[in-house]
């Protein structure tokens, strides 16, 4: 009998959407997975609660001043506790984690997920910006340690699947599905009204408040075509995006030949996390099995742009190249944090991250460095937007 070992992950995001559905697969699989790290950046009582049902080796909190809360809760464990954007950098390079999930939200994953590559730790990639914002650097990395990314977004592990056994020269295409969020249907005018409790109601997803209003706004997709631009070494070109309102079919492949390879399954992102921790196996899992014959109809449509601009601002980042999807990612996540606030109207979104990847210096070949400080300057520049047209 082949012995069963147990693989160490780190939990970079253990409190988020993605974070949580890991710790329960964690806990579904404790002969197979152990949390041996867990981070978050701000809810930590729930921290604090997923560490002494899971023991962890080391946790993180980002806001410093939650220290002493989380400190004194685990203070009858032997569980290590740090606090701080650099502690949860070191964590995701921790000598005894075998594999990184990086379900952080938007930029602020991109530091550790380069921490993690350097430290020779297989990637399970949930935070999409780290390579909106440094695929080139990212992949280069990768490549240079000897490091797999496997990828945790519902669409981008469809296509892995589907091209797991395939040679990537016969690949055609990908076509990249999208639900079309709460407004698939919206005039352009009825957007101009929409709230942020209609934009937080998904109608097939459970997801965080980031990633739900950039389903909304379809940035979500856009970056997701940046995305798999890196993971699968393919141009944008090579990309069709097909609105499909049923969540059912995550995503497919067309070769060379004609034929068209499609994973389907139930909108629960337990299986696409469940199959990044155990791949190349699969586990099974009987409540996640799709009713195939209660399925009335699975249809798709091409994206309109001009309802939906941020999927033709992300292409145009994407052809830009250097630190322009950098520009525009951060642009974004101010946006949607304004908007989430009430600062700003659902359709300001797009005019605000087209107007900041306008007006930031362009910088062809960045550094890490370069994106950082791109990063920096296009949120002040956000910020400046917002404060002009929104008084």
């Amino acid at each position: 009998m082949e012995k069963i070992t147990v693989k160490n992950l780190a939990i970079l995001g253990s409190t988020g959407s993605i974070g949580t559905q890991a710790v329960d697969i964690i806990e579904a699989f404790p002969q197979l997975f152990k949390a041996s790290v867990l981070t978050a950046y701000s809810n930590w009582e729930l921290l604090v609660k997923q560490s002494l049902k899971l023991n962890p080796t080391l946790v993180v909190i980002g806001r410093k001043e939650l220290y002493p809360k989380v400190k004194e809760a685990l203070a009858s464990t032997t569980i290590q506790v740090e606090a701080g954007d650099e502690a949860i950098e070191a964590a995701a390079a921790h000598e005894e984690v075998e594999m990184v999930l990086t379900a952080m939200v938007g930029y602020s994953g991109l530091l550790p997920t380069i921490n993690a590559i350097k430290a020779g730790k297989t990637i399970a990639l949930s935070n999409k910006e780290t390579l909106v914002v440094a695929g080139e650097i990212i992949t280069r990395l990768a490549r240079e340690n000897h490091v797999s990314i496997i990828p945790v977004d519902s669409e981008h592990s469809a296509i892995f699947q589907c091209l797991v056994g395939e040679k990537r020269s016969e690949m055609r295409r990908i076509l990249l599905t999208a639900s079309g969020g709460p407004f698939r249907n919206l005039s352009a005018q009825e957007m101009e009204k929409v709230t942020v409790k209609q934009a937080l109601n998904h109608p097939n997803w459970d997801m965080g408040a980031k990633v739900t209003i950039d389903s909304a706004s379809m940035m979500n997709k856009g970056f997701e075509m940046i995305e798999a631009k890196w993971l699968f070494d393919c141009s944008p070109s090579e990309i069709q995006i097909l609105v499909h309102p049923q969540s059912i079919v995550h995503s497919m492949v067309e070769f060379i030949d004609g034929s068209i390879k499609a994973q389907l399954g139930v909108p629960d992102m337990h299986i696409p996390i469940r199959y990044a921790f155990s791949y190349p196996n699969r586990l099974s899992a009987p409540s996640d099995y799709l009713p195939l014959d209660k399925l009335k109809e699975l249809t798709f449509e091409l994206p309109d742009f001009e309802r939906f601009p941020l999927l033709r601002i992300a292409f145009e980042a994407i052809e830009l190249g250097g630190n322009a999807p950098c520009i525009m990612n951060a642009a974004n996540e101010i946006a949607v944090r304004d908007f989430l606030e009430g600062k700003i109207s659902f359709t300001m979104i797009p005019k605000l991250v087209e107007s900041t990847l306008h007006s930031e210096e362009f910088i062809p070949d960045p550094t890490i460095s370069d994106l950082v400080e791109s990063n920096k300057k296009a949120r002040k520049k956000a910020e400046e937007w917002v404060n002009l047209h929104c008084q």
